[in-house]
């Protein structure tokens, strides 16, 4: 990679890392119907006119249930239930957790019509994922209701950042990926207004709050995607989808070093296992260092989710 391709890419991995650090900050002011909502309508303030310049809405038209899917499956339902997890559970636990999300695009991939073939090595990263899933959910880490709710909103939200590529690879392979992520920000902002709405701060929030908000929606969303536009057509998909496997690092030590979160054994453990068995469960032999149509949509490689 050329030394800017390489800046950009050491920044997009810790812009990717500090999300669950702000949520964690943002959710002392705001509801997190409200964080989602404004991380969202920011970062559709930002790329639309980007995408519109760029032209590619027309082709958008043909393609509205996919987008509304989309919408709601990487945007709407994972940046709203990760904000509701956090009440419960810190910061780096769901940045972990989050770090799943390759495995699961692989197995969830059949019911979407996408053929994944299972070999020894994919099996084998599947279960060493699920092994550390099992560590980081320990007995000795997760022990109240409330924490166990917690993790459950965070493996939903999982599941829909899995959801969204593979809609993309089925329905929305053909369309120009800057207008496809800029009009479902659009979507997503217009599904949760009513609650944002509904849950509006009844005192005037702080400025760490205001501040981790713009944070969230400039920076982590808008200002993130098009740096990841611009490292896959610089040094190619599966350069770029390295991120997947260090931001959730990035999110455990801010959560430990900034806000005091107690990262246990098995979490350590937990993540080392979960970021194994993504890596051997989604790597692909021989896999061409080219951009992967519609990859700034689909996250690359690894199926890297927005943050």
């Amino acid at each position: 990679m050329s030394w800017r391709a390489t800046l950009v890419f050491c920044t997009l991995c810790v812009i990717w890392g500090i999300p669950y650090f702000l949520i964690k900050l943002a959710l002392v002011d705001f509801s997190p119907a409200v964080v989602a909502w404004s991380r969202i309508t920011l970062g559709a303030i930002v790329l639309f006119p980007i995408a519109w310049r760029r032209g590619g809405m027309r082709a958008l038209r043909a393609h509205k249930p996919a987008l509304i899917a989309f919408a709601v499956a990487e945007l709407v339902v994972p940046f709203s239930l990760i904000a509701v997890s956090e009440r419960w559970i810190s910061s780096s636990f769901a940045g972990i957790l989050v770090a799943t999300v390759p495995m699961t695009v692989v197995l969830m991939a059949p019911l979407f019509g996408i053929k994944e073939t299972m070999n020894a090595r994919r099996v084998a990263g599947l279960l060493i994922g699920f092994c550390g899933v099992i560590a980081l959910l320990g007995i000795d880490r997760i022990s109240s209701p409330l924490q166990w709710a917690g993790a459950a909103c965070t493996m939903i939200a999982v599941a829909g950042y899995a959801a969204g590529p593979l809609i993309v690879q089925r329905y929305l392979a053909d369309v120009d990926e800057t207008a496809a992520v800029a009009v479902s920000l659009v979507i997503a902002s217009i599904i949760l207004l009513p609650f944002a709405a509904f849950t509006l701060p009844a005192t005037r929030p702080t400025m760490q709050g205001l501040a981790s908000i713009v944070a969230l929606g400039v920076v982590c969303t808008a200002v993130a995607m098009l740096m990841y536009f611009y490292l896959i057509n610089a040094a190619g998909a599966a350069r770029a989808s390295v991120i997947a496997y260090i931001n959730p690092a990035i999110a455990a030590l801010l959560g430990v070093a900034i806000l005091g979160e107690h990262l246990s054994i098995g979490s350590i453990a937990g993540l080392a296992l979960i970021l194994a068995g993504s890596w051997l469960a989604t790597r692909r032999v021989a896999a061409p260092d080219a951009k992967h149509h519609g990859g700034s949509v689909t996250h690359g490689a690894s199926d890297q989710p927005i943050h």
